[in-house]
């Protein structure tokens, strides 16, 4: 991969991942809870959503192969899961494609910067 090409693909991840490394664990920790179990806290969320954690801790320079291929993959499932029909209204997706969307680090309902 170019270095250009890795330029591309981190700004489109930080585009995609709009919640803080700090919005994010306290999302896996809090959809991770449950009555009869509860995670780690350092270990709760989808694996997906540990490592997303993970690459938003490094420097561009830092990331490996896995890191690379996780971010393509959060880019397109955010693309594809936020879609057209709901780019104005935030909230038609509902509660649990909002849930869906954030263990890959995306608030919908999260302003733009």
């Amino acid at each position: 991969m170019s270095e250009l090409e890795l330029d591309a693909l981190w700004e489109g991840f930080h585009s995609a991942v709009n919640m803080t490394s700090q919005e994010l664990a306290a999302w896996l920790r809090v959809d991770d809870a449950a009555e009869d179990s509860e995670s780690l806290p350092e270990d709760a969320g989808a694996g997906i959503g540990q490592q997303v954690l993970s690459i938003l801790q490094k420097r561009r320079t830092d990331v490996t192969d896995e890191d690379v291929r996780v971010m393509y993959f959060v880019v397109d499932s955010v693309e594809s899961r936020r879609g057209d029909a709901t780019d104005n209204d935030p909230e038609a997706g509902g509660t649990q494609w909002r849930h869906q969307l954030m263990r890959l680090g995306h608030d919908p309902l999260k302003a733009s910067a």
